[in-house]
């Protein structure tokens, strides 16, 4: 057999994601949050895009003249009460204008005009500030009271409770190695080497720093933390002390045995929880200084006048850019050789890109959420009870994509409805299959399970069996072990643990 080199033609087809593409998919998964990110760094790496504020987004083409022809600003007010744009050059005379060389001092024509009697020295007047009471204090903002970090508060505790010394040194150090919760990052004796200094006299300044406001900060676990908290009220005893001391115990809801190590009765023990859940297990929190961001929602939906729905996009998380075509037209002139024709181009393309994108992917959302609010128009009639099963696939053949699109699309997208935000993954569930042959969902399952175990009483607490039982006689056909899931992803306990408490009292009204 002959091995010879020879030429073949062959035709084949494959999917090319080209670059565009690539990043059209990601912009699509990004939230708004994240989004807005990416067009900022657009808009300070290309030269030809620019943000499209509000008149550029109706359709404006020129601002200036839109104010010149509304008259806006173009109005200056005369001692008679007139004044158009064409007098306001007449209206200013030379002598009238301010002129910061005049007040200088001295009897000029500042202090006869003026009409008042501040002498002749006019820096009296302008003292701590500008003469042209145009001081910038930055804003309103900076005039409110801010917040006190933790380490300040904790700084000049220790100022009026420490003296000046190797004391004082200690506990900046132990403040600054305290974490966002409050507790030690680092025990005494590794500060005490650290520092150089004898353990003894390092645990002697703890001893006073876990006595500072708030109570239990410089703890080096939760039960320290607790213990510190306790003490403060005066009830730290030693039954208080067995109990913090077997933390794991309560937390597997082992009431007999807790009582029988800290030897006390039911009633004491429920009084003793009680204040253990009173206690704040995080006491640095409240000196946090990063506010609390809201969800902003991607779609805004509301009841229609003919009892339907009105879906419409937030615009207000919708980042807005155009392209600067009279800018492009100007630079396009003045290009000089192959190297700028070249990346004026590739600029000109990408904000293209971009522009026409972000319009996709706001016309995607907006398809995807029309159509899951059709799908599931009862969930905003009836209530959680009334949500369908629901899978990507339907909504992708609905409105004919992709199921990956449809991931993309509602992964970290929210819409604001009558009952609340929600995210748009929150109405894809499972069906759970109905003996009536009709499927229920998975999530309104799990919301009836929670409203059966809330509604029972100490005397009659529902096993899971029961619930089962329950949830048959109104059509949903469930198995005793997906009815233990459920409820162990609530976090509900189980019927025996749910009858210990009930007895003893422990459940929070």
């Amino acid at each position: 057999m002959v091995l010879a080199p020879s030429l073949h033609l062959r035709q084949t087809q494959s999917l090319v994601m080209t670059p565009q593409l690539q990043q059209a998919i990601k912009l699509l998964q990004l939230s708004n949050i994240e989004l807005t990110a990416y067009v900022e760094q657009e808009l300070e790496r290309n030269p030809l895009l620019e943000r499209a504020e509000p008149r550029d987004a109706a359709g404006s083409e020129d601002r200036y003249d839109d104010r010149r022809d509304a008259g806006e600003g173009l109005l200056i007010d005369t001692p008679d009460g007139g004044g158009t744009a064409s007098e306001a050059p007449l209206d200013i005379e030379v002598d009238n204008s301010y002129d910061a060389q005049e007040y200088d001092g001295g009897d000029g024509p500042a202090t006869a005009a003026a009409g008042g009697d501040f002498g002749d020295d006019w820096s009296s007047v302008g003292a701590g500030g500008r003469r042209d009471f145009m001081d910038d204090d930055g804003g309103f903002e900076n005039t409110l009271a801010g917040g006190v970090s933790l380490r300040d508060h904790l700084i000049d505790q220790l100022a009026c409770d420490v003296p000046e010394g190797p004391d004082r040194l200690i506990g900046q150090a132990f403040i600054d190695s305290l974490d966002d919760n409050g507790y030690l990052t680092v025990s005494p004796a590794e500060l005490a080497e650290t520092l150089g200094a004898p353990q003894a006299r390092v645990e002697a300044v703890l001893d006073r720093l876990q006595r500072f406001d708030p109570p239990g900060l410089f703890a080096r676990d939760l039960a320290e933390c607790l213990a510190l908290q306790l003490r403060e009220k005066d009830r730290l005893d030693p039954c208080m002390q067995a109990l913090l001391a077997n933390l794991d115990l309560l937390a597997r809801r082992e009431f007999p045995q807790l009582m029988k190590v800290c030897g006390v009765d039911a009633e004491d023990l429920a009084e003793m929880v009680a204040e253990i859940r009173a206690c704040d297990p995080r006491p640095a929190l409240r000196f946090t200084d990063t506010p609390a961001q809201p969800v902003v929602p991607d779609v805004l939906m509301r009841p229609a006048p003919d009892g339907g729905w009105h879906v419409e996009l937030n615009s207000d998380a919708l980042p807005r850019v155009l392209v600067n075509h009279r800018y492009y037209a100007l630079v396009s002139k003045a290009v000089r050789n192959k190297e700028e024709k070249g990346f004026l181009a590739e600029n000109f393309q990408t904000a293209s890109w971009l522009v026409k994108a972000l319009d996709q992917r706001a016309n995607t959302i907006l398809k995807v959420a029309v159509e899951i609010v059709r799908q599931q128009d009862a969930f905003f009639v009836h209530g959680i009870s009334a949500l369908r099963p629901l899978i990507l696939r339907d909504i992708a053949t609905a409105i004919e994509m992709h199921e990956s699109t449809v991931s993309r699309v509602t992964s970290n997208k929210y819409i604001a409805t009558p009952r609340g935000i929600f995210e748009l993954k929150y109405f894809f569930t499972q069906a759970i299959a109905g003996a009536d042959g009709e499927s229920h969902s998975a999530e309104a399952v799990r919301h009836r399970i929670r409203a059966l175990i809330d509604a029972e009483s100490a005397d009659d607490v529902l096993s899971d069996d029961t619930i089962v039982d329950l949830l048959k006689k109104e059509g949903v056909d469930i198995a005793r072990r997906t009815v233990a899931k459920y409820r162990e992803a609530m976090r509900i306990p189980s019927s025996v643990q749910r009858r210990r408490e009930k007895r003893m009292k422990l459940t929070q009204a």
